[in-house]
C-alpha cells in the first residue's frame, strides 16, 4: 500500500481543488474500453468513437492510451497537483504541460511504462505531443460540459467540507475512495500499490474530487500531493421503475430535481446540472418542501437542499431521464 505521512501542519493547510486535466486524464482511460460502469454506458458509447479514431490515425495516441490503461503509476508531468485551487483552468494546467522538457517527458513516460519507453512514444516533441491530445479530448469530449461536472464537483466539496466541520480530518479523508482510508497517526492510506510511504513534510495536501469514478495520486514534491477521488453523486441510482408512475405524479422535471438531490445541493448547483432554469428550480423545491420531500439546511453562505426520508422513497421510483426542458414551467 502506499501511505502519505501527513503533520498537523499539513493537514491545517490543506485544501480542495478541482482540475480539469484530471477529468481529462481520466476520460481518456475511460473511454479506451478498459473499464464500462454500467451508469457511465450512454457517454462512454457517445465519446468512445473520438478516442478511438485518434488512436487508429495516430500511433503516438494508441502507445500513450495503452500505457495509460496498464500502467500502476501514471506519468508525473500531465497529472500534477493543481496550483490554482478551485479556480484551476484547463489552460492553465495545459500550459504547464507544454513547458516541460523532453527528457523530463521521457523520464516520465519510462517510469509508467516499466522501464522501457514504447517506440511509439520516443518523439523529440513528446511533452507538446502528449499535450496536443490532452487539449484535443477536452475540448471534444468535456468543455461542452464543464460547468454541469464542475457543479457536481463542487457538491461534493461542500458535503466534505460539511463532514469536516462537524467531524474533522478523520472523517473526511475517510471513505475518499475503495482504496483510501485514514488509518490514525498521521497516515493516510491512498492505493493499494506496493510504493514507499511518502512524508510531506512542508508540502500541501489536496483533495482533488472527479466525476468519472477515477482515484490516483498526484505529486509534485516539495509543493504538493494530491489525492484524486471519485466525486459523490455522479451516479443516479438505476433502480427499476414503473414507467410514468412517479412522474406522472409530480412531473418529469420534479422528479428530476429530486432525483438530482443524490446528495445535497444549491439551488445554482441544481440549475447547472438540470439546465432548467433558476426560477423554474426554486419553485420545484419550494413544491418539494412543503410535501415534505426535501428540507434545506444553510452551510456557510450556501444554503443546501436535501431529500427527507420521504423524498428518498418517491426517488427510488421516479423515472431517470425524463427531463423535458421545454416544459420546464410545468409541475
Amino acid at each position: 500500500m502506499t501511505i502519505l505521512k501527513v503533520s498537523p501542519d499539513n493537514l491545517a493547510t490543506a485544501r480542495f481543488a478541482v482540475s480539469p486535466m484530471v477529468e481529462t486524464v481520466s476520460a481518456l482511460i475511460m473511454l479506451s474500453g478498459l473499464k464500462r460502469p454500467a451508469w457511465l454506458a450512454g457517454w462512454i458509447d457517445e465519446h468512445q468513437s473520438k478516442v478511438s479514431k485518434l488512436r487508429a490515425a495516430d500511433p503516438l495516441v494508441d502507445a500513450l492510451v495503452t500505457l495509460l490503461t496498464t500502467t500502476g503509476w501514471l506519468p508525473d508531468f500531465f497529472t500534477r497537483p493543481p496550483s490554482g485551487g478551485m479556480r484551476t483552468t484547463f489552460a492553465d494546467e495545459l500550459a504547464a504541460v507544454r513547458t516541460v522538457g523532453p527528457e523530463e517527458a521521457r523520464s516520465d513516460l519510462t517510469t509508467a511504462a516499466g522501464g522501457r519507453l514504447p517506440r511509439a512514444l520516443d518523439h523529440p516533441d513528446l511533452a507538446e505531443r502528449v499535450a496536443d491530445v490532452l487539449e484535443e479530448v477536452w475540448t471534444s469530449v468535456l468543455a461542452p460540459d464543464w460547468p454541469r461536472r464542475r457543479a457536481v464537483l463542487e457538491r461534493d466539496i461542500v458535503q466534505r467540507a460539511g463532514l469536516l466541520a462537524a467531524y474533522g480530518w478523520s472523517r473526511a479523508l475517510d471513505g475518499l475512495g475503495p482504496s483510501v482510508r485514514w488509518l490514525g497517526r498521521g497516515q493516510l492510506e491512498v492505493n493499494r500499490h506496493d510504493y514507499p510511504t511518502r512524508v510531506l513534510a512542508d508540502a500541501q495536501l489536496l483533495l482533488v474530487p472527479c466525476t468519472l469514478d477515477s482515484g490516483w495520486l498526484c505529486i509534485d514534491p516539495p509543493r504538493a500531493y494530491a489525492v484524486v477521488y471519485p466525486a459523490r453523486g455522479t451516479a443516479q441510482a438505476q433502480e427499476s421503475a414503473v414507467p410514468g408512475g412517479i412522474d406522472r405524479l409530480i412531473g418529469g422535471n420534479r422528479a428530476a430535481v429530486l432525483r438530482a438531490l443524490e446528495s445535497p445541493a444549491s439551488t445554482s448547483q441544481l440549475v447547472a446540472v438540470l439546465g432548467l432554469g433558476l426560477g423554474t428550480v426554486g419553485d420545484h423545491l419550494a413544491v418539494l418542501r412543503d410535501a415534505g420531500a426535501v428540507g434545506r439546511t444553510r452551510t456557510g453562505r450556501s444554503v443546501l437542499y436535501h431529500r427527507t426520508e420521504l423524498g428518498d422513497l418517491l426517488a427510488r421510483t421516479a423515472v431517470p431521464g425524463q427531463l423535458d426542458p421545454k416544459k420546464s414551467a410545468s409541475p
